[in-house]
């Protein structure tokens, strides 16, 4: 309890630290680095290990599919914290594991979706609709708000599919350190060449705060949290991990209103609320009353 409460925190600062610096290092600069930065501590770590990331195991495609998509949700990540607030961000990528859920229910035929599950889902993408219908009736908003939200929706989406590929292909076998990699190393030879070729890397000013934001991103975000939370995969229930995952995207709000300033609308409150609980609702195998499930 007390590891997840900190990796929900970690999580929870992810974009609101990217925000902060956002005006001397664009987003997608900064995740570009953080991957490298990830990337290479994870070659250490596999040498290290004796692990042998070239070996030949049938993975390769599925890993080169798990890093584009994963290159798109922080891609999505990127551009989308351009426009909108670091707090919409976190609920609007946490949507993930309705994108998984449905997914799931398409390439594995023991993944069927119960009625709880499917409420879930109306009940997330209502609250969707909600956040976007309440903003384009905000004049204070405004349309690039809602891009943004728009593109941190479409980065939950690339992370639901991204997970529904480790678990239906040969990648559901790998080491979580070569998954990883995959990921990591696609993340960084796509987004940075794409950071140069936008012009955003034209304005870049090293404060000390970019250096120490680099630094949380690539060695405690991208390393070390995520081989924690694989760590724990191994050990205790996916189900009831992700129950505390849920804390991540209020986290996220709160330091965004905390550290940055943000504002919170009526319609962006109620719509999360809605968002939260139908994530809640999709990623419970179980409900009280009911026969207990299959571990996820």
């Amino acid at each position: 309890m007390a590891t997840m409460l900190l990796l929900c925190i970690i999580w929870g600062l992810q974009q609101v630290a990217i925000k902060a610096v956002a005006d001397e290092m664009s987003p997608l600069l900064q995740i570009a680095l953080r991957s490298g930065i990830s990337a290479a501590l994870i070659a250490l770590l596999m040498t290290f290990s004796s692990q042998r990331f070239w070996v030949r195991d049938g993975t390769w495609r599925a890993g080169l599919l798990v890093g584009i998509l994963f290159s798109l949700e922080f891609l999505f990540v990127a551009e989308g914290l351009r426009y909108t607030t670091a707090s919409h961000m976190a609920v609007f990528l946490y949507t993930s594991p309705i994108f998984t859920a449905l997914g799931l229910q398409l390439f594995l035929p023991d993944e069927r979706l119960r009625l709880h599950q499917w409420l879930g889902i109306g009940l997330a993408f209502s609250g969707i609709v909600t956040v976007f219908l309440g903003g384009a009736s905000n004049p204070a908003i405004g349309p690039g708000m809602l891009r943004g939200d728009l593109l941190g929706v479409l980065a939950g989406a690339a992370w639901g599919f991204a997970t529904v590929t480790v678990r239906s292909s040969s990648l559901s076998e790998a080491a979580p350190t070569k998954t990883l990699q995959y990921q990591l190393s696609t993340a960084f030879f796509l987004l940075l060449p794409m950071a140069f070729l936008t012009g955003q890397t034209a304005t870049v000013s090293l404060t000390p705060a970019v250096w120490l934001n680099l630094l949380f991103q690539g060695v405690v975000v991208s390393f070390a949290s995520y081989l924690i939370w694989f760590s724990l995969l191994r050990t205790y229930l996916a189900s009831r991990l992700s129950a505390f995952s849920f804390l991540t995207p209020i986290f996220g709000v709160v330091f965004g209103v905390l550290l940055l300033d943000e504002p919170l609308s009526s319609s962006f409150v109620t719509g999360a609320l809605l968002v939260l609980t139908g994530i809640g609702l999709v990623s419970c195998t179980t409900l009280p009353g009911l026969r207990r499930g299959r571990a996820q």
